[in-house]
């Protein structure tokens, strides 16, 4: 392996997602401020998802409206075309 190209920040990190509360444990170098309180009773950084493999619509086979902060709203208004 070719030395100096990782990041000096790998760590385990805890991901969340805020739709239904699903939360798994891996090694990553994404930023957070937050922490959270693990199974093993270790303290984790903590990174909140809109969206996982758990809620998304391909592995679920389950439509369903996700729209946080309004984001449809906003896409539309972006891009509006003038008529």
């Amino acid at each position: 392996m070719r030395k100096d190209i990782h990041p000096d920040n790998y760590r385990l990190v805890v991901f969340k997602d805020m739709s239904n509360d699903y939360a798994f444990l891996t090694k990553s170098c994404a930023p957070s401020k937050e922490t959270i309180s693990w199974e093993d009773g270790n303290e984790y950084p903590l990174v909140k998802l809109d969206i996982s493999h758990m809620s998304h619509p391909f592995f679920t086979g389950k439509q369903q409206l996700v729209d946080t902060a309004g984001r449809i709203d906003k896409f539309n208004s972006r891009y509006k075309r003038n008529k």
